[in-house]
């Protein structure tokens, strides 16, 4: 899937962009699970009182905007995680057949294959980022996966436990990722050092550490994908169209190695060792953070990253 000379620069700029990875197919797909659970969020909504009617004659994209002016969360529904801090037993999250066919998408594990070897786990740390254009963005919000994310490194926001985990981050394009609407941007580089971070509106890295005029966008087509390093510094550039951006944010680690964050459910995603150990049925995934969302809830919050407030370089 990859050439030698596309390992060596992911090896040397610590990043890779790749056009025509997933199937559009699988794109459909996972775009009519999501409008199915947002007109059924929507249909709540409505019922209560909190949306018009007319809600329910808006495309998918009309139907995001107007929730989230009026104030619904469509957010963590539709996300494929529990939140970073407090999980109630009634806590929304999203884990449909769809967006696991995307999860395990064998032209996506061909490429993680190539860098990492055949052992590969589906990392916990993952994420769905459907943004709205900037100026619709409320003034008070800052969740990094609805507005511009911040510079960090992926693997300044797992635990130390998996600072020598071999990990991928695959960013996927499920609209065109724009200069105007908020690709990403990297700093090249993959042998950087851990830089320090600070638990900002977001955790990001300390200022005075990055050189943004050095940045390097990555725009990137529809289906296409990015591939990040963990140590690859990078954010998002704002969204500065008026329509909707949307992306998944998936990680992958070796098999057995620690992930980062322990307390939330991972999957074997394709193993050449241990083929009977390969999850294979949506609905035990689904189970698996069912699970996990029962086991935490009300317990006390468990930290997702290592970074203080009062450390000397977030003062």
């Amino acid at each position: 899937m990859l050439s030698y000379g596309q390992k060596r620069t992911f090896e040397t700029d610590g990043y890779l962009v790749l056009p025509d990875i997933v199937p559009q197919g699988i794109r459909d797909a996972v775009m009519s699970e999501y409008a199915a659970l947002l007109d059924d969020l929507c249909a709540a909504w409505q019922a209560e009182g909190r949306l018009p009617p007319s809600v329910h004659d808006e495309d998918f994209w009309g139907k995001l905007l107007t929730a989230y002016q009026a104030g619904c969360d469509w957010f963590q529904p539709m996300d494929i995680s529990l939140p970073g801090d407090e999980i109630d037993a009634d806590t929304p999250m999203h884990f449909g057949p769809a967006v696991f066919d995307l999860v395990t998408c064998p032209m996506i594990l061909d490429v993680v294959e190539a860098l990492i070897g055949p052992e590969i786990t589906s990392n916990p740390i993952q994420h769905i980022r459907i943004k709205p254009p900037r100026p619709a963005l409320k003034s008070h919000e800052v969740r990094a996966h609805v507005t511009q994310t911040d510079w960090h490194q992926d693997r300044g926001v797992g635990l130390e436990e998996a600072d020598a985990t071999e990990m991928v981050t695959v960013w996927i394009a499920m609209t065109d990722a724009t200069l105007d609407n908020g690709c990403l941007q990297v700093l090249p580089g993959s042998g950087q050092k851990m830089l320090p971070h600070c638990p900002k509106t977001q955790t990001a890295i300390a200022d005075g550490f990055i050189e943004e005029a050095d940045a390097v966008p990555l725009p990137v087509p529809a289906g296409g994908i990015v591939i990040l390093h963990p140590m690859t510094p990078h954010a998002s550039l704002p969204n500065g169209t008026h329509d909707f951006r949307w992306s998944f944010d998936l990680r992958y680690n070796v098999s057995g190695q620690p992930t980062g964050r322990a307390h939330f459910p991972d999957f074997v995603a394709r193993s050449a060792e241990h083929p009977d150990r390969v999850l294979t049925d949506w609905r035990q995934w689904r189970q698996m953070w069912e699970d996990t969302r029962q086991r935490l809830a009300g317990q006390s919050h468990i930290p997702i990253h290592r970074w203080q407030s009062d450390a000397p370089f977030c003062a």
